[in-house]
C-alpha cells in the first residue's frame, strides 16, 4: 500500500519534474498527504495540502489549476492551500498536541 507520505513525495517530484519554477516555490511549502473518509459507508479521500506562508500563497494560488490536474492524474481528489502562519497563530490550535512534527515543520515553513 502506498503511504500518504511516499506520495506527497512523488507529488513534489513531478511538479518539479514539469513545472521547475513552480517546484522552487514549492521547496518553501510543506506538501502533505491528507486521508478523509466520507459517506455512507465510508469512502477514502486523499486530497494534497499545501501549508505555506502568507508571502508564498498568492504565487502558489496563482498554479492552482497545473496542481489540481497533477494531483488527479495521481488520483488524488483535490489540491487544499493551507496557510501556516494562520494556523501557528491560532490560539485555539490544538495542533502542537496532536501532531508534533507536523507543527514543527510549519514553523520552518511560516519562517
Amino acid at each position: 500500500m502506498i503511504t500518504e507520505d511516499l506520495l506527497a513525495k512523488e507529488f513534489s517530484r513531478i511538479i518539479k519534474q514539469y513545472y521547475p519554477s513552480m517546484g522552487e516555490l514549492l521547496d518553501g511549502c510543506y506538501v502533505k498527504v491528507i486521508t478523509s473518509y466520507w459517506g455512507r459507508p465510508p469512502k477514502r479521500l486523499r486530497y494534497v495540502g499545501i501549508y505555506c506562508s502568507e508571502e508564498l500563497m498568492p504565487k502558489i494560488q496563482e498554479k492552482k489549476e497545473y496542481l489540481r490536474e497533477i494531483a488527479e492524474n495521481m488520483g488524488l481528489m483535490q489540491v487544499v492551500f493551507l496557510n501556516a502562519t494562520r494556523l501557528l497563530r491560532d490560539p485555539k490550535s490544538r495542533l502542537k498536541q496532536a501532531d508534533p512534527r507536523l507543527w514543527l515543520e510549519l514553523h520552518y515553513v511560516a519562517a
